[in-house]
């Protein structure tokens, strides 16, 4: 008696689902082309427009440099101050939001609620509402980034804490420890190179994101950027891409070697 070919059986069972999932992508995609009227033909109709907006960024104007470059240490500190005091809020707060060091669901539940509701809505948002409660300027900016931050550090450090080693914990409850010393001797020096890691991964974000806070009053170099547009002074707005380009790429290379030499 022959035996069933089982791997042939899967094998085919597997090209059917597969087959599936890809018709029902395409189709997803079709339906969404057409809800939208957007289709990649929209590509090859706006070529001509690419080509205008090109013709009017180049040359780019090198004697703005100094202006630009003013605007851009404003949103460097407007990310140091953000990031460091969202850093320094966010530890009892990701503390009691572990649910390992306190399993309380009273505790740790609403704590996280309180954060996933900060970090639902857009820093945008943030920075539209607090521009008008304190006008158009550099503080708005630095409220909106350290809520989005606080609620993003909170949500990676707690997590991390959940995954930590329980050994240590439990050796030091087992001695009599109390909660600061389970928390400063066991789960603080586990943690501690995420916790570097992580502030300055949201340090990074908070550079781009308040560039773009600037488009709405926040300060910065998102300010000067949007009144360049409104003035239609093209030149001077590809310099300050280029500026705003290079200052990433070096804040990336940067936070990333110094992550690399943490962690």
């Amino acid at each position: 008696m022959t035996k069933p070919n089982v791997s042939g059986v899967v094998s085919s069972n597997v090209k059917l689902k597969l087959t599936v999932i890809f018709a029902i992508i395409v189709g997803v995609y079709i339906y969404t082309s057409w809800a939208t009227d957007s289709t990649p033909i929209d590509i090859i109709r706006g070529w001509g427009g690419f080509q205008r907006i090109l013709t009017d960024l180049f040359p780019p104007n090198w004697n703005y440099i100094p202006q630009v470059w003013e605007k851009l240490l404003e949103t460097i500190q407007m990310a140091i101050i953000a990031t460091t005091f969202a850093a320094i809020v966010s530890i009892p707060i990701f503390l009691l939001s572990a649910s390992n060091l306190f399993p309380s669901s009273w505790i740790y539940q609403p704590v996280r609620f309180i954060m996933n509701v900060l970090r639902t809505i857009p820093d945008i948002l943030l920075a539209i509402i607090f521009v008008g409660i304190f006008g158009v300027g550099v503080f708005p900016g630095i409220i909106a980034l350290f809520i989005f931050s606080l609620g993003l550090l909170a949500k990676l450090m707690y997590e991390t804490i959940e995954a930590i080693d329980m050994n240590p914990l439990d050796a030091i409850r087992a001695s009599g420890g109390n909660t600061f010393q389970v928390i400063w001797f066991a789960v603080m020096p586990q943690v501690l190179p995420q916790f570097v890691s992580f502030s300055l991964y949201v340090f990074e974000v908070n550079v781009r994101a308040s560039t773009v806070l600037g488009f709405v009053g926040a300060g910065g170099i998102g300010l000067l950027l949007q009144q360049q547009i409104n003035r239609f002074a093209y030149p001077r707005v590809m310099t300050i891409i280029i500026v705003i380009f290079i200052a990433v790429v070096v804040i990336d290379f940067i936070s990333n070697k110094i992550r690399e030499r943490i962690v």
